[in-house]
Formats: C-alpha cells, sequence, structure tokens
C-alpha cells in the first residue's frame, strides 16, 4: 500500500529534496508550504519542486489549512520554519509563532488525524558552544563564552585553560543561545511529548549546516554558504564574522534527504533524536576560500569583520556515530566537488546581496559588537 506522506514547508531548500528522495522510494508526497517572501522571493512555488507533489500553498499556523492537507496522511515531515540565528533575535514574535505556534497548530490537528510518525527538523543551534576538552583530558559540557579577550575569540575554561572543539553528540545538554535555538527545542519537545501521546511516533533531526543547489540566495539569514555564493556572485567579497577560525560541519543536502527517509522508515529511529551531519569540520574562513576559487573568484577573500553577532556560538562540531550505527546513515558526498557543483548552480542563479542591509539591521539594535 502506497504511503502519503505530509512535509510541512516542504517548497523550501531541503524540503524539495527531500519529497524527491521520498517519492524516489514510491512514497506519495503531499507539500503545505506558505511560500514567504523572504525564502522564495514572492516568485510562487518552485520550479524545483517535482512534479508529482501534491501542493497546497498555505499557513501551518491556519487549523483550516493544516485539517486539510492531513487528509489521508501517513507520516509528516515537519520542516516549516522561520530560520536564522541572527534576525530571531529581534523578530522575536515571527520567530516563535511561526515555529512554535505552528508546530502547537500542525499537533492539534494530528489529535484528531493522527499519523504513524512525525519527523521533525531540528538545529544543532539547541547546543550552544559544543563539547570541549581542556588540556588535561577533561570534556566540558556547559561553556559560555564571555566578552572577547586578550586570548582570543575563543572560550577557555574556568581557570583560563585552552580548551579545544570535540565532536558533541546528542547527550549533551541544550544551552539555549538565541530565540532561534530556543523555538527549534521547542518544537522538538513538542514533537517528543505528543506524538506518543496520541499514538504517534516521533523523530527529531538536530541537522547541522545543510547546503547544496536550490539554496535561497537572496536570503541574508540561511545558511552560510549561500550568503557567499550570493556575495561571490555580485562581485563582493565574502563577510565574515569574528576571525573567520570558528568551526562547522557542512553537510549535503541530498545526504540530510537521505537521513529523514531513515528517520521516516527505520524501525529504531521512533523517539530518537539524531545529529545529521557530515562527520567532518573546517573553518568558516576555510570555506570562504573554497567557494571563492571553485566560483571563479579567488581574489575575493573573506572580508573579516572582527565583530560578533548576538546568539552566535564558536565552535560546533557533529558527532554521527548514532545515526552511523542505529539508522545506517553515511555521507556520500564530496566537499570539494559539492561547491563545484554548487558553483555551476550559483552561475545560472541571480541573487540579490542583502547581506550589509541584514547587518546593519543587527548593528541598530546592538546585536553586533
Amino acid at each position: 500500500m502506497q504511503r502519503t506522506t505530509l512535509i510541512t514547508g516542504g517548497a523550501g531548500f531541503i524540503g524539495c529534496h527531500v519529497a524527491k528522495a521520498l517519492l524516489d522510494r514510491g512514497h506519495r508526497v503531499r507539500v503545505l508550504d506558505s511560500l514567504i517572501e523572504q525564502v522564495h522571493g514572492g516568485r510562487g512555488k518552485p520550479d524545483r519542486l517535482d512534479s508529482r507533489v501534491e501542493f497546497i500553498e498555505g499557513d501551518v499556523r491556519d487549523p483550516v489549512c493544516v485539517r486539510q492537507a492531513l487528509v489521508q496522511v501517513d507520516h509528516v515531515v515537519h520542516l516549516a520554519a522561520e530560520v536564522g540565528v541572527g534576525q530571531s533575535m529581534y523578530a522575536v514574535d515571527r520567530y516563535v509563532s511561526v515555529n512554535d505556534l505552528g508546530t502547537a497548530v500542525l499537533f492539534q490537528e494530528l489529535i484528531d488525524q493522527p499519523v504513524k510518525r512525525v519527523v521533525v527538523a531540528s538545529s544543532m543551534s539547541i547546543y550552544g558552544e559544543g563539547l570541549y576538552r581542556d588540556t588535561d583530558g577533561a570534556v566540558h559540557e556547559a561553556v559560555m563564552r564571555g566578552p572577547r579577550t586578550d586570548a582570543g575569540w575563543d572560550p577557555v575554561s574556568e581557570v583560563g585553560g585552552k580548551l579545544v572543539p570535540v565532536p558533541t553528540p546528542e547527550s549533551k545538554r541544550p544551552a539555549l543561545a538565541s530565540v532561534y535555538a530556543i523555538t527549534k527545542y521547542v518544537q522538538e519537545c513538542l514533537t517528543l511529548t505528543l506524538a506518543p501521546a496520541y499514538g504517534m511516533e516521533g523523530v527529531a533531526l538536530r541537522l547541522w549546516n545543510a547546503y547544496g543547489p536550490g539554496q535561497a540566495l537572496s536570503n541574508p539569514y540561511t545558511g552560510v554558504l549561500a550568503i557567499f555564493a550570493s556575495r561571490l556572485q555580485n562581485g563582493e567579497r565574502p563577510m565574515v564574522f569574528e576571525d573567520g577560525e570558528q568551526r562547522r560541519d557542512f553537510v549535503h543536502v541530498e545526504d540530510v534527504a537521505r537521513a529523514f527517509v531513515l528517520a521516516l522508515e527505520h524501525s529504531k529511529a521512533a523517539g530518537q533524536v539524531y545529529n545529521v551531519a557530515s562527520g567532518q569540520d573546517r573553518s568558516v574562513n576555510e570555506v570562504a576560500v573554497a567557494l571563492a576559487r571553485a566560483m571563479g573568484r579567488p581574489e575575493l577573500t573573506p572580508e573579516i569583520t572582527g565583530k560578533t553577532r548576538s546568539g552566535d556560538i564558536r565552535h560546533n562540531i557533529a558527532d554521527i556515530g548514532k545515526i552511523q550505527r542505529e539508522l545506517g546513515f553515511s555521507v556520500n558526498r564530496d566537499f570539494e566537488n559539492d561547491l563545484v557543483e554548487l558553483a555551476q548552480w550559483v552561475a545560472l542563479q541571480q541573487a540579490e546581496d542583502r547581506v550589509q542591509q541584514a547587518s546593519r539591521e543587527l548593528e541598530m539594535r546592538g546585536l553586533v559588537a
């Protein structure tokens, strides 16, 4: 019997790839998406959304739309969310409304129309700073950064000693450093609490930095690779906060999509939380230089601002052992080759560089120092 999966926010970057992956696995796919201007630029349903998808334009906060979208649905992938650490710190009501009220409305309707499994897109941002190890080998879980010191941007131990970032597993306690992180954690908690209470299964995927063709290049609050690509395409240097040596994990969107398929279909996934990443960390500077080279603009070196944004963390690298062991997840993509693919796609797009505007918005509110 063919399964029907609803993807909220499914016309977005990740949603389009998840939809295709599910269609290829034999699912019938329905998408509910409000097509917000910041992501979709007022262009309507994106061409990259597979023609086999049943599309409903509507807001996840609208009970009528959600009720309609859930008719005869077997599974839900919940991607609908406002995304952006910096913007969340001043668009507080908007982020809380879409992310948390939207999730509440979804589950209110699921009470009357339950499904087998709900997989929610959570975020690595809920960890705050990742795990660190000091020079004696002790692991530090609750690392908090204070103001920048003469020692540099990196956090230090309670006695001022050097800390080295190490992979962060799902067992690390949350340290919510932004409104965005708070809302993602609430989405996760609502899913893992309400799904089993009504006979459903809940799964949360904590996503690291997804990249690949189809990103919203004109959205200054999207993934850092898309922001850099937009700057480079417009002949501008990638703008890098702090000193650019902060480390991140970048995972291709096709690997992310496969993780969602596994989370929907694997029996062991029910009730679990998983990190979704590549398992390899890189500095932001490295990534900016590599992308400029792939786009044929190596002279556009990173513009180091020497400033930090409220809500940003220094290092957070992923431990993906759990999803590998339990669900058989593997990373199939190669970062360097993927940057060439991304550059070729970007060359065919038009992107409005709104990074300076976004930075001014943050500075006006005292969120950049």
